[in-house]
């Protein structure tokens, strides 16, 4: 069955809210067996809804809509069903009723707009909204379903859980599709796309790259008449697909190098700690984004200047044998983590972020030292974009050489 989303309201079109509601819901149709064909967004133009929904109406099965559920003027997506049905809205007075008491248990006057919240079609059928006072749809109509739910994510990602999941399971018999990510890093998207070209042509399961900050991403996708079947294409291709990658491959799904890196210094037993000039703290930032990093993260040094090398007891002296950016340099930055806070392990950054270059090193030239108390390491990276995208690539390139370490 195809399906389609259709995200409702202006400042949607003008940037100003992101529209996190179509990537939620294009996450979970697949394990319903939908094929989802189209996302459309549409400003709070009736006319233009309207236009919209029909043609949704002409191509899709099932379709969905968040947004334009709220109680002002510009809040119209009941009113643009009821024109394309050509039905009427009433006003249930069992919803304003609901309505009444949970302004009164909150101790508020109700505006009477919020009675057009409880409007709604003949073919309608009311869905509870448990966290906010807009009301979903759900109709069945000439073989197809459209559904309405509020653009709040909150209010939104509870309803599609708690009152629409389960009702379209019970409709959607019969096909499974599930996908998988698996993610890379340190080979360029054309190198991956190169080395998994023999998967990329293959129709179940199917294969796409993807350019992340974080690496290159594959998602698999497999389509089965059972969840169990769909698991055991995805799991032989992911195989397949491993040996050639090795160790590139590096996590799955949810998966993030900081996490992986806290479960392995965790299982050892071993602690880390960190000293970063350009990158003025985003590693020890990143680390720390891991609830429980406390237990095996020590800190870390920000030697942005001279001045705060100085203050770690920094040998400045290898700045004029060796220059600030270098291998050497950053071995010395791990070495200094590792004493001054006493862990198992050190993690120097240093590199150029621009906006001109350093010691004659281009901008994206980074340096990552490792010292883990038995000897140590450094790695040079060149890696292209703005100053934060070079940052950034830089945290990840000192994560998954610390977990190839760690390993």
């Amino acid at each position: 069955m195809k399906a389609e989303i259709i995200s409702i309201g202006t400042e949607l079109l003008l940037g100003e809210i992101t529209d996190t509601n179509s990537a939620y819901l294009a996450s979970q149709l697949p394990l319903l067996g939908l094929d989802l064909h189209y996302i459309s967004t549409v400003g709070d133009n009736q006319q233009r809804l309207v236009d919209t929904l029909r043609q949704a109406w002409q191509r899709s099965d099932v379709i969905i809509a968040t947004g334009g559920l709220g109680p002002t003027q510009d809040d119209i997506t009941r009113e643009a069903i009821a024109e394309l049905l050509d039905e009427e809205i009433t006003i249930d007075s069992d919803l304003v009723k609901k309505f009444e008491e949970l302004f009164k248990h909150y101790k508020i006057d109700m505006p009477r707009s919020n009675i057009k919240q409880a409007g709604v079609i003949p073919s309608a059928q009311i869905i509870s909204n448990p966290r906010g006072t807009a009301p979903g749809w759900w109709i069945e109509r000439d073989n197809r379903i459209l559904i309405t739910m509020p653009g709040p994510p909150r209010e939104m990602q509870s309803m599609w859980t708690n009152e629409l999941l389960p009702k379209l399971q019970q409709r959607m018999q019969g096909t499974v599709i599930l996908s998988k990510t698996l993610k890379t890093f340190g080979l360029t998207e054309a190198t991956v796309d190169e080395l998994v070209s023999p998967f990329l042509s293959a129709t179940n399961p199917t294969l796409a790259t993807y350019a992340k900050l974080d690496g290159i991403h594959l998602r698999i996708t497999a389509k089965a008449s059972a969840m169990s079947e769909a698991q055991e294409l995805i799991a032989q291709r992911e195989g397949e697909i491993r040996a050639i990658l090795d160790d590139h491959a590096w996590g799955v799904d949810s998966d993030s190098l900081e996490s992986i890196i806290g479960t392995l210094l965790t299982a050892k037993g071993l602690t880390l700690a960190s000293m970063e000039s350009y990158t003025g703290g985003l590693l020890a930032n990143i680390i720390t984004n891991v609830p429980g990093s406390s237990d095996y993260f020590r800190g870390g040094l920000i030697a942005y200047t001279d001045e705060a090398r100085a203050a770690f007891e920094f040998d400045v002296q290898l700045f004029s044998q060796y220059g600030a950016v270098s291998p050497e340099t950053a071995e010395a930055m791990a070495t200094t983590a590792r004493d001054k806070l006493a862990a198992d392990i050190g993690v120097g950054l240093t590199g150029v972020t621009g906006p001109t270059e350093v010691e004659g090193k281009p901008i994206g030239t980074i340096f990552i030292g490792i010292d883990d108390g038995q000897r140590k390491q450094s790695f040079a990276r060149d890696y292209p974009g703005n100053r934060l995208q070079v940052k950034q690539r830089a945290v990840t390139s000192a994560l998954f050489e610390l977990r190839r370490i760690l390993l």
